[in-house]
């Protein structure tokens, strides 16, 4: 007969073993290699590509051939540093080579609603893919943007319709589209499923852009679905492709803070970023952080720094989901009309659910609860979307629909990171 001490310390044992410490997913000698931050090669060749199509424009010619690779180079250059001001001198360019192309313009209307989605003037966007789309044009090639804009803009039956006229199991471009589809309607599983039929497609074409775009985003993916190894490895395959891409170099730092709580090295790497790549998001990051590691007066001075990021950086409508978040706790009255504005730029679940956040924080909890029951409920999968729908109903004295999010919301751990963690335990 085992003694009853025994067990008590076999039990001991147990539990000590299962509080242990994981081990760490991220490896420094793996990723420390591209955090070259004096080469910034990736900006190099743009400006190389700028200026020979440059040289090419001359004062007594449209050079209507040269204006799209020019734009083209523009907006690589917007992509190595952040800098919005290259993303409206490509819109210029576009614009210009609409003018010259009389009726062949087709092509650069696409990339201009290409460069007005980047700059999230989607309504533009559509505007003009749907005039392009009525007349002569690439069908095909509008119709896979007019997918993309109608999911940005929340006409989702619009976009399922385009799914449709697009469907095609052997098409990388449809793929990528379906999983989004899948993962707009709650189904991650499938979404995974798809993009890993793309990466298959992609690596059978032995296609660069292709692998790139399909690693770094399947890595997002499985961070979702708490595969955070396989996030974790999918970042590196796209930092072996391309060193200097900052999207997964700014995924292991997610890593890094959101999985094992190192920020000392997730801010090493958000550092390194930054002295090229300027966008005003990594403030967010930082002060997300600092707000981790219990140092108020950190997390101020980062959220300055990024309103004065975007406020300097002529970004338009780029960070105003951002920036309702943050004066939803500075300036509720700001938020708020910001938020409104939000709504009627693009009226998506996700831009409702920051609309009730701002309601509540102006102290109108029955407004907010009816933008959630109208506008959010049923209509998306978002954890965010969750989170502010669970804080009004709990401002609504509504427990039972509280605990049913709050149980969703736990399984997103890894996605929200631990500091929204904390925030959910407490609803």
């Amino acid at each position: 007969m085992i003694k009853p001490i025994l067990i008590l310390t076999m039990l001991l044992v147990l539990i000590s073993c299962s509080e242990e410490k994981k081990e760490p997913i991220t490896n420094k000698a793996q990723y420390d290699q591209y955090l070259n931050t004096a080469a910034n090669e990736s900006y190099k060749s743009a400006l190389n590509e700028k200026e020979f199509w440059s040289e090419r424009l001359t004062p007594d010619s449209t050079g209507v051939g040269n204006l799209a690779p020019l734009g083209g180079a523009y907006e690589k250059m917007f992509a190595t540093t952040g800098n919005a001001k290259y993303l409206r001198d490509a819109e210029t360019l576009y614009k210009k080579g609409i003018d010259f192309s009389f009726n062949n313009s087709d092509g650069y209307t696409r990339a201009l609603a290409h460069n007005y989605i980047s700059q999230h003037r989607f309504k533009e966007a559509k505007e003009i893919l749907e005039e392009t789309y009525a007349g002569v044009s690439h069908k095909r090639s509008t119709e896979y943007m007019l997918f993309d804009v109608y999911m940005e803009l929340g006409e989702y039956e619009k976009a399922d319709e385009f799914l449709g006229k697009l469907k095609n199991n052997s098409d990388y471009n449809y793929l990528i589209r379906l999983a989004k589809w899948s993962d707009y309607k709650g189904n991650l599983d499938a979404a995974i499923k798809y993009l890993e039929q793309a990466m298959a497609i992609a690596e059978s074409r032995d296609s660069k852009p292709l692998k790139i775009w399909t690693y770094s985003n399947i890595a997002d993916f499985y961070g979702h679905a708490g595969r955070i190894d396989d996030a974790y490895a999918h970042y590196l395959k796209t930092l072996q492709l391309d060193p200097e891409n900052a999207y997964s170099i700014k995924g292991i730092a997610w890593i890094l803070y959101s999985e094992e709580g190192n920020t000392k090295e997730a801010n090493r790497l958000i550092d390194s970023l930054m002295v090229n790549h300027k966008l005003p998001d990594y403030y967010l990051l930082k002060a997300e952080m600092a707000e981790f590691d219990e140092n108020p007066s950190e997390v101020i001075k980062m959220q300055q720094a990024f309103t004065s990021a975007v406020d300097k950086g002529g970004y338009g409508e780029m960070y105003n989901t951002y920036l309702i978040e943050i004066y939803g706790e500075s300036n509720p009255k700001k938020a708020l009309t910001l938020a409104q504005k939000e709504v009627s730029n693009r009226a998506t679940p996700e831009t409702y659910q920051l609309l009730a956040y701002a309601q509540l924080q102006n102290n109108d909890k029955e407004a907010a609860l009816k933008t959630i029951e109208h506008h959010v409920e049923g209509k998306t999968f978002e954890p965010m979307a969750q989170y502010y729908s669970a804080l009004v109903y709990k401002a609504n004295n509504m427990p039972t629909k509280v605990e049913a999010l709050k149980e969703e919301l736990m399984e997103a751990g890894f996605e929200l990171g631990p500091v929204m963690l904390s925030k959910i335990k407490k609803l």
